[in-house]
Order: C-alpha cells, then sequence, then structure tokens
C-alpha cells in the first residue's frame, strides 16, 4: 500500500471518527436565523449584491462630512495629517480611460484612496462598517449613501446636486478614474495566480536588502509629536525619534544596534565609567510596566520571582534566556515578550538584582 493511499485512509478514519463523536452531542448548538444572518452579513459586493435600497444627497453629505469626518480627513478630503488623502490624483481623462495615469507615470507622490479604489461599492461598504473612525456602524443608510457620495463629489466624479442611490450606483462605477486598474491575476484571488511578491523563508542570518525600509513624508513625520516616546515601552521594537531626521544609515548596518544605542543607560559623565543601576535600567527599558517591585501587574513582582528562585544557582543564566528570547508559561498564560535589542551585561545586571532579592 502506497503512502498516499494510507495517508488518504488515516484521513477518512479521522473525519469518520469525529463525525462519530460530534454525534455524541446532539442538541448542543443551533442553526442560525435568518435574521441572525441578516446582521452579519452586511457586505456589499462590486456586481451591488448586498447593497440595501436607498438613496443620499451630495448635500446631505457634506453636513455629515464637516460633522462626522473633516476632523480626520479634511473639509476636502485632502487632510494628511491623521489618513492619508481620501481625494486628488485623478483626472476627466482618467474617468474616460478608467485607468489613473498618476499611478503609471509616477507624478502624483501621494497615492490617495481615489486613485486606487476600483469600485465604488469598496467606499459603500468601508464606511458602513467602519465609519466614523470613533463609532463605527453608527450611519443610517441613508448617511452612508450621503457621504459616499459627497467623496464622489469631492472627486469631481458626480455633480453637485447629485442623488447618489441603489437605482444609479451602478451608473456612477463606470466613471470611477481606476475601475481598470484592478486585475485578478495574482495570488490571492485564485491559488494558481501569480504572488505579488518573492520571498524565502529565513530564521538566522537573515540578508536585508539594502536600502529598503519604511519612511514617513517629511512633511507628515512630526505631525503627531514624537513617536518614539508614543510607542510602547517593552519589547524589541521602538518607534523612531521623529523629532529628528530620518536617518540615511543603510538597514544592513543593524537596527538592532541603534536601537541598543538608544535604549543605553546615560553615562554620569562624559567618558566615565559607572556601573549601572539595575533598578534604572528596568524602569528604563519598560520592564516595570509589567512587572511592579513587590506586585504583579501583567507579570509576576520581582519579590516573587526573587521567591521563586531563591536559593537556585542556575537562576541568572536561565532568566537571563528568558529576558533575551522571551517565555511563557512559567506564570500564566501571558507571554513575556524577547528583548534582544538589549545588552547582555545589562540583562545580567538586571537579573542578578531580581535573584539576590529585589531589593530597592
Amino acid at each position: 500500500m502506497s503512502r498516499f493511499t494510507k495517508a488518504f485512509l488515516a484521513v477518512v478514519l479521522a473525519s469518520a471518527s469525529c463525525a462519530g463523536f460530534a454525534q455524541k452531542y446532539e442538541g448542543i448548538g443551533r442553526t442560525a436565523t435568518d435574521k441572525e444572518i441578516k446582521a452579519w452579513d452586511i457586505d456589499v459586493r462590486p456586481d451591488f449584491k448586498g447593497l440595501p435600497p436607498g438613496s443620499g444627497t451630495v448635500a446631505k453629505g457634506q453636513v455629515i462630512w464637516d460633522g462626522k469626518c473633516a476632523s480626520c480627513h479634511g473639509s476636502f478630503g485632502e487632510s494628511n495629517e491623521v489618513f492619508t488623502p481620501i481625494v486628488g490624483g485623478t483626472t476627466k481623462e482618467d474617468q474616460k480611460t478608467g485607468r489613473v495615469a498618476a499611478l503609471i507615470d509616477g507624478k502624483q507622490p501621494q497615492k490617495t484612496t481615489m486613485m486606487k479604489v476600483a469600485t465604488v461599492s469598496t467606499l459603500w461598504d468601508y464606511i458602513n462598517r467602519a465609519m466614523p473612525w470613533t463609532a463605527p456602524k453608527t450611519l443610517s443608510t441613508e448617511e452612508v449613501y450621503a457621504v459616499t457620495a459627497y467623496i464622489l463629489n469631492m472627486a469631481e466624479i458626480v455633480p453637485d446636486d447629485f442623488t447618489l442611490s441603489d437605482k444609479n450606483i451602478a451608473d456612477v462605477q463606470q466613471r470611477m478614474p481606476n475601475r481598470n486598474g484592478m486585475t485578478t491575476k495574482h495570488g490571492l484571488w485564485d491559488v494558481k495566480g501569480k504572488p505579488d511578491v518573492k520571498s524565502v523563508a529565513c530564521m538566522k542570518d537573515c540578508k536585508v536588502e539594502p536600502g529598503i525600509r519604511s519612511e514617513l513624508p517629511e512633511s507628515s513625520r512630526n505631525a503627531h509629536g514624537n513617536i518614539q516616546e508614543q510607542n510602547r515601552t517593552f519589547g524589541p521594537v521602538r518607534g523612531a525619534d521623529t523629532t529628528k531626521p530620518a536617518s540615511t544609515a543603510p538597514l544592513s548596518a543593524g537596527r538592532r544596534e541603534l536601537v541598543a544605542q538608544a535604549a543605553a543607560p546615560k553615562a554620569a559623565a562624559k567618558g566615565a565609567s559607572v556601573a549601572p543601576d539595575p533598578v534604572a535600567l528596568l524602569k528604563q527599558n519598560g520592564c516595570v510596566a509589567c512587572h511592579g517591585m513587590s506586585n504583579k501587574i501583567v507579570g509576576p513582582g520581582f519579590n516573587e520571582i526573587a521567591a521563586k528562585y531563591k536559593g537556585d544557582a542556575s537562576a541568572e543564566a536561565r532568566l537571563a534566556g528568558k529576558v533575551k528570547n522571551g517565555s511563557a508559561g512559567t506564570w500564566g498564560p501571558v507571554p513575556m515578550p524577547g528583548h534582544p535589542q538589549l545588552k547582555d551585561d545589562d540583562i545580567m545586571s538586571m537579573v542578578r538584582w531580581i535573584v539576590q532579592g529585589a531589593k530597592p
């Protein structure tokens, strides 16, 4: 008997076993009612299946926009303050061809929503399920139609006196600037499609392509203050210091080295060699966000850790490994993230202080 046949029989037997097991628990669960299914089945597809009947005017959409949308997207959908712009970068010629020229020639540096979106149903569906940002699903059907109409008006796709409805939305679709810009010839649409990207699995000594990095436009780099101060204070990842110009150093130089330098304790005086204070290191590296000095927060208190490993000669080395690489299960289901950016000497200094009694 071939290995394939054995594997196939094993799957069949396992399925039969599961089916028999499930039959022992008849009466558990029930079929969802039509009303319950309808409450979840809210998506609107490109052929407009799922679109509820209704309508909304551009004029009403502007009122709703000014009250609930402009604070994030700007009065004319042009803001880059909170989210990327919705409107801009499209032309009347794009509406005729259904392909946005700026996506091809690259003359528009900021890619807006109306440049990229191919179907008006996508706008309607996203507004309906996710907007406003602070109160999703609070807009009525009429309001969703109205806001969608106002966006289309700002993009000069429909006139000022237009009323968008389930009756004419298919006609509006034929004016979408990028309606012919969507392709289904990729792996996300068809399992036999060609992937958008190529990658090789790598877990150690991975090569990093020089010059590839994530960056913000200079105009919005510091729009919301210093991102570094707003990121969580534990774990290996730190936000960029957006009060300073973006780094031009190649990534191959080592992001980890840059992070370690940013997290390194400051010397008491320039050129002085001072032993790091373990308590200061614990605070500086965000350890106290999850561990109290004498009480549990997310993880155990330092005094609890000291009591658990009292008299254990191998505790320092094992705990240092847990700090460096992360761990889970010792103190419950919540995992502790690894801190590979920390220096080994700093880790050992903190661990030694804890094991020796965690006394301030």
